[in-house]
């Protein structure tokens, strides 16, 4: 794998990449994500990411032969507003021309059953690329710390891969504001509901510290094919559009402020308050920006949005 050379002294720092890939004809006709127009999709964004000609270029950046590759997806929302079964595949399929052998890739979120309302299709064993929930393994048995956070992680996490991928869903959320990349990591710990209060803050950047986690975690593409504003997590039809678009980085705080962005133009298009407004701005991003963290940057200066 490829690593960045160091800063020069004095040189500014690099800015954090965001790539917004768009594809108004993503459904074609129908309700449906097409699975061709999302290979494709997928491939621009990743190419633009990463500077690439191929995709295989890029995704060869990520991954090596041999590496355990988590797929970490959000199933919360059932079929209308779970990590989008189409943009799984694409992944995937990807990450086998990449060198990852299908039977080393686990697609996963906390439930078994929440995959399946999802359209996620359950496989535990085999040489095909396995999807279950933590359910069926547990969690490890010793808790782990950072700040104020104190969890047992997934043993899919700690046991089944080395690589994670985060696919998270763009979507508003009735404490945290907004539960994009950061947030999705609450499906990893066991205890999640005991750090929701103060809109999850300081706890979801805590979360994200968490070394397991952190020195797993190589991407985040993000499922804005439909997306919410308002009424999240839980799937709210008559809050959500259909945004037809990937949001891909690999600075997961840099990606929530995009996101979040998003979701407040959708609000003041639809004439809703802004979650600051309503007392549910998402702090937790500039925590998990601060000094104590340095999970990314929430600085607009310091990000590049690259829409494709």
């Amino acid at each position: 794998m490829e690593l960045l050379a160091p800063a020069q002294p004095g040189a500014p720092p690099a800015k954090s990449k965001v790539v917004i890939a768009r594809d108004d004809l993503l459904r074609g006709t129908g309700s449906t994500v097409d699975s061709r127009r999302m290979l494709a999709l997928l491939d621009r964004a990743m190419q633009t990411l990463f500077d690439r000609d191929h995709a295989n270029e890029a995704w060869s950046r990520l991954v090596r032969p041999g590496d355990k590759v988590g797929v970490k997806v959000n199933a919360l929302g059932g079929r209308g507003l779970s990590s989008n079964l189409q943009l799984v595949e694409a992944i995937c399929e990807r990450l086998q021309e990449a060198g990852t052998k299908a039977g080393d890739i686990v697609v996963w979120d906390r439930d078994s059953d929440e995959l399946e309302r999802a359209g996620f299709h359950l496989s535990m064993g085999g040489n095909g690329v396995q999807c279950f929930g933590t359910d069926r393994v547990d969690y490890e048995q010793e808790l782990v710390a950072y700040g104020s956070v104190g969890s047992r992680l997934s043993r899919i996490l700690t046991q089944r891969c080395n690589v994670l991928i985060n696919v998270p869903v763009l979507k508003d959320h009735d404490g945290a504001g907004v539960t994009i990349a950061l947030k999705n990591m609450y499906g990893v710990i066991h205890n999640p509901n005991k750090y929701h209060p103060n809109g999850c803050n300081p706890y979801i950047a805590d979360v994200n510290m968490l070394p397991e986690i952190r020195s797993r975690m190589r991407l985040t593409l993000c499922d804005a094919t439909t997306a919410q504003y308002e009424g999240g997590p839980a799937y709210k039809p008559e809050y959500s559009w259909k945004e037809n678009a990937l949001l891909v980085s690999q600075d997961p705080v840099a990606l929530d402020y995009t996101g979040w962005r998003i979701i407040e133009r959708k609000r003041a298009e639809k004439g809703l308050k802004t979650l600051e407004a309503e007392g549910r701005a998402p702090h937790y991003i500039a925590t998990a920006a601060d000094a104590g963290h340095r999970l990314g940057t929430n600085d607009p200066r310091r990000i590049a949005v690259i829409e494709v």
